[in-house]
């Protein structure tokens, strides 16, 4: 089924607001200067961070894959506390279920796009970029450019759902 982007990207707009203050915020880690954000909008891109190249190249992959792990954190933290009483109580609320919600769309939006490989593959192209960073960098960039092909066969979906959903439920059972 075929969905165009604006309308995933409408619909899961606190993914995209996380995703891009990711970014803000590993600049802020880095002290990399940042010129303009812009959290959402209606079109392509969704965000985006402008900011100054980072000192490191090292710093760029993390600016570039920051959304990564705090998509990912924060989308379990969220919807977490509405595991227990939707899937387990089969009692949840409207609240319960808005923290699903939020928790999948947020870990949905983890995934780098394909304008961070980009930018991570003409950090990597420059001279001075020692093998270490080169070695990470470049296997990098192609999980980026992976998962964007994966997106379109809702690999994103699956992920946010197996973050928010599936992580819950697996901590639950553990403990329960």
């Amino acid at each position: 089924m075929f969905v165009p982007g604006f309308v995933i990207s409408a619909v899961t707009f606190p993914g995209v607001i996380v995703h891009e203050m990711a970014h803000q915020l590993f600049c802020r880690l880095y002290k990399v200067p940042v010129f303009k954000v812009v959290y959402f909008q209606f079109g392509n891109p969704a965000g985006y961070v402008l900011h100054e190249a980072p000192a490191r190249k090292w710093q760029s992959i993390m600016i570039s894959i920051g959304p990564f792990f705090l998509n990912t954190i924060v989308g379990t933290l969220i919807a977490l506390p509405a595991a227990l009483p939707v899937f387990t109580f089969d009692n949840g609320s409207f609240i319960d279920y808005l923290l699903i919600y939020l928790g999948v769309s947020i870990a949905m939006h983890a995934f780098p796009s394909t304008g961070d490989a980009n930018s991570i593959w003409q950090s990597l192209k420059e001279k001075d970029t020692n093998l270490l960073v080169k070695l990470i960098g470049y296997p990098v960039v192609g999980l980026i450019y992976l998962g964007a092909v994966g997106s379109f066969f809702w690999l994103d979906l699956l992920y946010g759902v197996g973050v928010a959903i599936g992580l819950p439920k697996l901590i639950m059972s553990l403990y329960l």
